[in-house]
């Protein structure tokens, strides 16, 4: 081994540090970075130098996967260096000026002072592998380690360690750091201050989940908390000891048992870097199924590197698994991205380097494809954005290249109309699937299969933007066709028939739609299954149709079977199964059994705290359904906290005057008259008016339509119930109704303003009433009645109005007397 300084000059570019972290040992933490590295090491003919270190000082061990036993100088004593330093200039700065003091600056002062790369050895003379030690192991070695206090190292310099990461970036491609187990101070210096990465390896097991859950819950929170820390930190999840032989207990402890109590790592990780990220879905599935790191007897033993031995690299070796782990890890790419949609971008990037090298078809045309690949891959994850533009780029090759008119084209252009379908442009989808209809039917005939999937796609556009009659039209000779060339149970008949049926139950004709799809699950029953994902879907559909025809009870069948199916084959989590299930709750709740309702409801909120998160909107909204369920049947205390959590909610993350913030003070407002409590109720309705106000006078391009309309609308029922109830000449109370009356006037909502006008004439007529707000009100009715030329209603007002008056003059002669 060499034992001479190295020198080792600086990257054209930095690289990034990387660290291990387990919550437990026994992990194999050390030996997968050891292997990580000797390939990472191998890489470009053995050119990238990378440095490891082995920050477990309580426990070192990384040393013994190499042939490096020398007692060197490491982790510890560099920082004993360091801290001499700190003391050397802070004597010195007390004998000066006390002038303030740059963190960084002290930082790099004093790592320039110590030379680091005395305490770096090369463990491999065949790739730039390096290791600094966790330090020297002479008989001081214990005591020293217990007087480095790392708390006051930080204290003394908080940019320090983040300034040693720097420097070793700048030397090294990947630094990949040993991090002590557990909850200390030296573990959350390599977690929290120094990676831009975090491994965090486990074994499935509640203490090693629990807490690699705290953990990176705490790194990331530090990360985006505090300002100097403003970095990005990815975590990526490493499963080890993984025992290959016992799928079933695999499975459970990967996606979890309810019923035996085991959350499951994948939902866990699921769930905590879709929180800690802000993202609203994510999906591990391709991720895990590649890297989970296998327990095998030959490597139980000793300190053995898997990738020196096992260079065999099939789908049952180690080596094969490190190999995937990387190609997220070091490919720039997130634990929630695919490996087909890594691939795809590979490949896409490879091919537009090719074309700035060399532009032509035979480079272009697979582009093309590998973008419409991705464009459908980015649709079925729900990332609308990104697939729209992958297919805009795909048609847009695909035309210039092929021509409007070759199926590659065409087929682009209908993938293209779906997504737009799905995002609600439907003049945008309308227009592609006219132009593909179009040429199909012009080039391939009426009868072509390709014509016929295209008039199906249309009449799909025509059914959202209420063309009921067109669809049909389109639909019945799509069926048509069909039926006469493939039968009455081919699949794609069927599927003409599902179509067909869902325009019937836009139409209203229930009957008709309930006809058809019974047709379609009996058929498909006998072709798939009773269970098959097409059978389910016609199930659900045809639960539909008899829910609006008043069967709810033959709708609440098929929907327990429907549920039944997909919680055995897709899992109690799965979004089809929760789809399934609010449908459920909703018959079940029309049917009056609120039991079976707040059930359901229950059923939800843990499901989708377990796959969403208690924040998620999905979530408040099973929440707010629960409520109401328990409202139903009385349980009052239980609806009120219930409320409460979830206007908390609200308010925490979309602000006071959110009108989903304002729903939940209205909501939680009923409960509390309910329960006796009128003032805090009467409190959250004046809070509701006054942020409703603000919502409605806020600049109008801030807000889209339906959320005015939402403001009004809680405005109109607050308001509403108050001029039913004991306070209605209350001045406040009929201010705003005149108000908001006069609002509606200005916007000429006629037939709103006519039904609010019916409880504000009763109000204003009645006695005790302010003459001056009585004036302003009688002024916005007569206004009203005028402007819809209603001239009996005027003259009946004018009636009342003289009859309330001389009523008051009779009072008042009365109380003289």
């Amino acid at each position: 081994m060499e034992c001479q300084r190295l020198s080792l000059p600086p990257l054209s570019a930095p690289g990034e540090v990387v660290t291990f972290y387990s919550y437990k040992g026994g992990t194999g933490r050390t030996m997968a970075l050891s292997n990580i590295a000797v390939l990472l090491a191998r890489r470009e003919n053995a050119s990238v130098p990378v440095l490891m270190l082995d920050w477990d000082m309580e426990a070192p061990g990384l040393h013994h996967y190499f042939e490096q036993h020398e007692e060197r100088p490491g982790v510890l004593e560099f920082f004993e260096a360091c801290r001499q330093q700190l003391e050397r200039f802070s004597l010195e700065e007390a004998g000066g000026q006390g002038a303030s003091r740059d963190d960084a600056a002290l930082a790099r002062r004093v790592l320039d002072a110590i030379d680091w790369q005395q305490y770096v050895v090369r463990v491999d003379q065949g790739s730039p592998l390096y290791l600094m030690r966790a330090g020297r192991f002479d008989a001081s070695y214990s005591e020293r380690l217990a007087q480095m206090r790392w708390d006051q190292l930080f204290d003394t310099c908080p940019a320090l360690f983040r300034c040693f990461a720097d420097t070793l970036a700048q030397h090294f491609r990947y630094v990949l750091v040993d991090s002590r187990t557990g909850r200390t101070d030296s573990a959350g210096i390599c977690t929290t201050l120094l990676p831009k990465k975090l491994v965090v390896v486990f074994t499935p097991n509640r203490q090693s989940l629990e807490g690699v859950d705290a953990l990176v819950t705490r790194a990331i929170e530090y990360r985006r908390s505090h300002e100097d820390e403003q970095r990005p930190l990815l975590v990526y999840p490493l499963p080890s000891r993984i025992e290959m032989g016992d799928g079933a207990q695999r499975a459970e402890w990967r996606r979890g048992d309810a019923h035996k109590g085991i959350a499951g790592f994948q939902p866990m990780f699921e769930r905590l870097l879709r929180t800690s990220y802000g993202l609203q879905q994510i999906a591990l599935d391709s991720y895990f199924d590649e890297v989970q790191l296998q327990q095998t007897k030959t490597f139980a033993y000793g300190e053995q590197l898997a990738v020196r031995i096992d260079q065999g690299g099939d789908r049952f070796s180690l080596t094969r698994t490190f190999e995937a782990f990387l190609h997220w890890l070091t490919g720039g790419y997130f634990p929630w991205q695919s490996s087909r949609e890594i691939a795809l971008l590979g490949a896409i990037g490879e091919a537009r380097q090719a074309l700035l090298a060399e532009p032509g078809r035979a480079v272009a045309l697979p582009l093309a494809r590998d973008l419409a690949r991705l464009g459908e891959l980015y649709r079925k994850d729900g990332r609308s954005a990104q697939a729209l533009e992958a297919f805009r780029q795909s048609v847009e090759i695909r035309v210039r290249l092929l021509g409007e008119e070759h199926p590659d084209s065409l087929a682009c252009k209908s993938s293209m109309a779906r997504l737009l379908r799905q995002l609600g442009q439907l003049d945008e989808a309308r227009f592609l699937e006219e132009d593909v209809l179009d040429v199909r039917e012009r080039v391939l005939g009426s009868e072509h299969p390709d014509t016929l999937a295209a008039r199906a796609c249309l009449a799909k556009t025509l059914l959202l933007q209420g063309e009921l009659a067109a669809a049909l039209l389109l639909q019945d000779a799509v069926l048509a066709i069909y039926t006469r060339q493939l039968g009455g149970e081919h699949p794609l008949t069927l599927e003409a028939m599902d179509g067909r049926a869902a325009t019937l139950l836009r139409m209203g004709r229930l009957a008709q739609a309930q006809q058809v799809l019974a047709t379609v699950v009996a058929a498909r029953e006998r072709l798939f299954g009773a269970e098959h994902g097409d059978t389910l879907r016609s199930k659900l559909a045809l639960a539909q149709a008899l829910g609006r025809k008043g069967d709810l009870e033959g709708a609440r069948r098929l929907l327990v079977a429907v549920l039944q199916a997909q919680e055995r084959r897709l899992g109690s989590d799965h979004a089809a199964t929760l789809a399934t299930r609010d449908l459920l709750a909703d018959i079940v709740a029309g049917q009056g059994d609120w039991a079976g309702a707040r059930q359901l409801h229950e059923d939800q909120v843990a499901a989708r705290e377990r796959t969403h998160g208690l924040d998620h909107p999905e979530t408040l909204m099973s929440q707010r359904k629960l409520a109401e369920a328990l409202l139903r049947r009385g349980e009052l205390d239980a609806a009120r906290s219930v409320q409460e959590q979830v206007l908390e909610v609200h308010a925490r993350l979309l602000g006071e005057d959110h009108l989903d913030t304002l729903y939940s003070k209205t909501q939680l407002a009923g409960t509390l008259q309910q329960q006796g409590d009128s003032e805090a109720a009467r409190r959250l309705e004046d809070a509701v008016l006054s942020g409703s106000d603000r919502l409605l006078n806020a600049p109008v391009t801030g807000h889209a339509d339906s959320v005015l309309d939402g403001a009004r609308h809680l405005q109109e029922t607050i308001l509403a119930g108050r001029a039913s109830g004991q306070d209605v000449t209350e001045p406040d109370t009929l201010a705003s109704m005149i108000s908001m009356l006069q609002g509606m006037i200005e916007r000429e909502q006629y037939p709103q303003a006519g039904e609010l006008a019916d409880h504000l004439k009763s109000c204003l007529l009645r006695p005790g009433v302010p003459g001056k707000l009585r004036r302003r009100g009688m002024a916005q009715l007569k206004r009203m009645y005028k402007l819809q030329g209603d001239l009996n209603a005027l003259l009946a007002l004018q009636e009342d109005e003289v009859q309330a008056l001389e009523g008051a003059l009779s009072e008042a002669r009365i109380e003289q007397r």
